[in-house]
């Protein structure tokens, strides 16, 4: 008689919604550099909330999470901004923003063109979005 041993791991994992063909063209309509800064800025925010789903919100890329978008990115001609769609994230953190520019209204990141995505201050925004959204 042959035994089989099966084991389950009892650590749940999270496994990544597909990537959404409205946002995958969005990107490659762009021009360099923005197309590789939104490249790894959405790389950056899959790794961050693998769960959320991928779409279309404000005419940019949006990550929605249990019904809420807690996360979106739009090329400008000398940036990438990023946006955690609550006016209120980034008055949280101000000196994490040094060096960066802010939308008027404080809703959005000018990430450079020239310098790598900061992922912690992304993941930091998206835990403070995630937070306000959902507490």
């Amino acid at each position: 008689m042959r035994l089989s041993l099966v084991v389950h791991s009892k650590v749940p994992t999270v496994v990544a919604n597909p990537t959404s063909p409205e946002v995958d063209a969005y990107i490659a309509a762009a021009s360099e550099p923005q197309r590789s800064v939104m490249t790894s800025l959405r790389a950056c925010i899959r790794d961050i909330v693998p769960e959320a789903e991928e779409c279309i919100s404000y005419a940019m890329p949006g990550y929605r999470l249990r019904g809420k978008v807690v996360a979106g990115f739009a090329a400008f001609k000398k940036h990438v901004g990023f946006f955690p769609h609550s006016g209120q994230v980034l008055k949280e953190i101000p000196d994490a923003l040094v060096g960066y520019g802010v939308s008027g209204k404080g809703a959005g990141v000018h990430l450079p063109l020239d310098k790598p995505v900061p992922t912690v201050l992304i993941a930091q925004i998206v835990d403070i979005r995630k937070h306000q959204a959902f507490s």
